[in-house]
């Protein structure tokens, strides 16, 4: 058996990729996080699944659920929210599973940051203005970030910023990346990203946090920070661009 850790994707339950749909309606059990992942999802799964909701189930518990799988010859699809690449505590559900000598593969999703550069209408590397986009988060009720990984710190490269898990505390976010963005940076909140509840703020770092206290957001939200998310003011790309030299085209080319 094998244990398939499925990006969910980002809320809509149309976004998770053709292979997770397959292995979901494979699997004979299939563990999910109840208060992120699509309901709708779960109709995919088999005739007589085992549906296990672990949105209140510890690290122990949820390998107890792997360890019974695999002692029955049940492959598991463990959905998770997004792509499981990223704050998805996969890392130490695999760890478990190395030490009980169970099988694994990941599946990847639909990540929320690319969720909500959609929901922007949105390319987040724009020539010449912005070439690198950070993830990350802040801490609270949460693990401690690592030295060198706060907001201060990466701020100071003035690259796009992508904050999960930071909605509420917006102020602090805008506090410690204002005096290397500044207030007039242009910044935008996406909540709830392609889903029917989708909510979409834009703004200016300055402005951004009273627009987030407005509209009572507290969860399911990525914070975006950067010049690229401003105007169209900007070069072609090098890729498209009138006068470059051309490749050959290959064999069997029309």
């Amino acid at each position: 058996m094998t244990v398939h850790f499925i990006g969910a994707g980002p809320g809509a339950a149309d976004l998770v990729t053709v292979r997770g749909a397959r292995l979901l309606a494979s699997c004979r059990v299939c563990l999910y996080a109840g208060s992120l992942v699509p309901r709708e999802l779960l109709d995919d799964c088999p005739p007589g699944a085992r549906l296990v909701d672990t949105a209140r189930l510890d690290l122990d518990e949820i390998t107890a659920e792997f360890v019974r799988a695999h002692a029955e010859g049940h492959d598991v699809a463990r959905l998770h929210s997004g792509d499981p690449s990223v704050f998805s505590a996969v890392a130490e559900q695999m760890r478990r599973l190395d030490a009980a000598g169970i099988p694994y593969a990941m599946v990847p999703g639909v990540p929320a940051f690319a969720a909500a550069a959609a929901a922007l209408g949105r390319e987040l590397t724009v020539p010449g203005v912005g070439q690198t986009v950070v993830l990350t988060r802040v801490a609270r009720r949460a693990t401690p970030m690592p030295p060198g990984e706060d907001l201060a710190t990466l701020g100071r490269s003035r690259a796009l910023l992508v904050l999960h898990l930071a909605v509420r505390q917006a102020e602090r976010v805008v506090a410690e990346l204002l005096p290397h963005y500044g207030a007039d940076c242009p910044a935008a909140v996406v909540a709830f990203a392609s889903r029917p509840d989708e909510t979409v703020l834009r703004g200016t770092l300055g402005d951004i946090a009273p627009r987030v206290r407005e509209a009572g957001l507290t969860r399911t939200a990525v914070i975006l920070v950067g010049a690229v998310l401003g105007d169209g003011r900007f070069v072609d790309s090098y890729l498209y661009s009138v006068g470059r030299e051309r490749p050959e085209p290959g064999p069997g080319a029309a």
